[in-house]
């Protein structure tokens, strides 16, 4: 189904999953198009953003962003393009920058909106390595893991738009990088493209084992943005004054109840003390909103210069949304998941 000139289709929050969401999680629903007043700007949908945290904002659960309602419209980072106009600083066929949320059209007062001018070479990059996730990457690894030449640095989800900005800037800072992601297929891109020294697949029943091996000085900074059995088998490898930011925990969104197995909290709170490990969580936009400009200088030259790679995962229309949601919770999506809404 495509978009509609008349008609504005949106999905909407049906029921709060218990686990992982399945197709009676989201309804899609048709209404009449907007129109923009004074003041106001009409988008159309280009491009939707699917990330991990959009998990969270399903769940009733307390968090750093307010839950999604139920019948409201899910929220999700987009790139637009204008419709029609009636707000200064923006014009008809502006790309922008938005969070229209899963919806193919929305009115604006300009609020948050990133006016990405009338021909981005890529907008979607928008949504990736120059937007959230790329920033995530560069600023948690830089302010939190703070790299130094010759360290290793181990990154979970290493083929994501998260872990590959994460380890391709550990390269050119000079670290071993270790990845870790799920199957040969990303982990020989991981190596081959993206430069890794090392990559292990987590699916491996010796996976543990293949992780010492390939970290024989032990780890100085690990990239946490995953949690479950990789942080199990990084926590006894962590050097002294190890560094770790932790900027999503994938792997255990959809949990129910605690994990089965020993209680790893004594290990952990142990080896932090012991060790003198930095752990730190960060939101990027919360904690990072105002360097933005420094990540966009410098992203924006390694990309034109080459020395940053990126891959995007397209999924065509809005009403695939709700599968590809749930593939990319289970790992199935290789590169940055983008849902094309509609056409250019």
């Amino acid at each position: 189904m495509s978009q509609s000139a008349t008609r504005n289709r949106r999905l909407v929050l049906a029921e709060r999953p218990h686990g992982a969401p399945n197709e009676r999680t989201f309804r899609l629903e048709e209404e009449a198009l907007p129109q923009a007043e004074s003041g106001q700007v009409l988008l159309r949908t280009v491009f939707l953003s699917l990330d991990p945290y959009m998990r969270g904002r399903i769940s009733e659960a307390k968090s750093y962003a307010a839950s999604v309602e139920i019948g409201q419209t899910m929220v999700g980072g987009t790139v637009s393009r204008v419709i029609s106009s009636k707000l200064d600083g923006f014009a008809e066929g502006d790309w922008v920058l938005s969070m229209n949320g899963w919806q193919d059209y929305a009115l604006s007062d300009g609020t948050g909106l990133t006016n990405l001018g009338q021909a981005p070479q890529n907008p979607s990059y928008a949504l990736g390595i120059l937007g959230m996730p790329g920033f995530t990457g560069y600023m948690g690894l830089l302010d939190i893991g703070k790299p130094q030449a010759g360290e290793t640095l181990v990154v979970a989800a290493a083929t994501g738009p998260v872990g590959a900005t994460v380890g391709q800037v550990g390269k050119l800072k000079g670290c071993r990088v270790v990845g870790v992601a799920g199957g040969e297929e990303k982990c020989r891109f991981a190596v081959e493209t993206l430069g890794f020294d090392a990559c292990l697949d987590h699916h491996a029943d010796d996976f543990a084992a293949q992780l010492a091996a390939a970290c024989p000085d032990g780890i100085d900074i690990y990239f946490e943005n995953v949690g479950g059995k990789v942080f199990d088998a990084v926590l006894p490898l962590l050097n002294t004054l190890a560094r770790i930011p932790v900027c999503g925990l994938i792997a255990q969104y959809n949990l129910t109840s605690l994990p089965e197995g020993p209680d790893r909290l004594p290990l952990l709170m142990r080896t932090i003390l012991t060790k003198r490990i930095s752990m730190r969580g960060f939101i990027i936009f919360d904690d990072y909103g105002h360097r933005y400009g420094e990540f966009a200088r410098d992203m924006s030259a390694w990309l034109a210069e080459g020395r940053i790679k990126y891959r995007e995962h397209q999924v065509e229309g809005l009403e695939s949304a709700p599968k590809a949601f749930v593939d990319l919770l289970e790992g199935r999506n290789f590169g940055k998941l983008v849902i094309r809404v509609g056409a250019d």
